[in-house]
């Protein structure tokens, strides 16, 4: 580790170790999404897990258009939480009209 502070070191050194750092915690990010992603190949409610995400982004997507509809309904549309409870309720609903068997 070297003594000298940010303040000594030049524009172009103190751009570069940014730069050396952003991409150290982008490779550290990535090899932690490839070890996850690994992990949930094996799972066997993979399929389960691919349906939720689906659900949540189709909420989300909800959500987004919602807040830019015009006529009133963008920022005085649901809450947030409230559509997440709305779906949560729905997916309870449709899985006792329809249990695992």
């Amino acid at each position: 580790m070297t003594d000298r502070t940010d303040r000594d070191r030049r524009p172009d050194e103190q751009a570069l170790l940014l730069v050396a750092g952003l991409a150290d915690l982008m490779v550290d990010t990535l090899g932690t999404a490839v070890g996850s992603f690994r992990s949930l190949l094996g799972r066997s409610d993979s399929a389960d897990l691919a349906q939720d995400a689906a659900a949540d982004l189709r909420a989300r997507g909800r959500l987004a258009l919602d807040r830019l509809a015009p006529g009133g309904q963008g920022t005085g549309g649901l809450a947030h939480m409230e559509v997440l409870a709305r779906e949560s309720l729905a997916r309870r609903a449709a899985a006792v009209a329809t249990p695992d068997e």
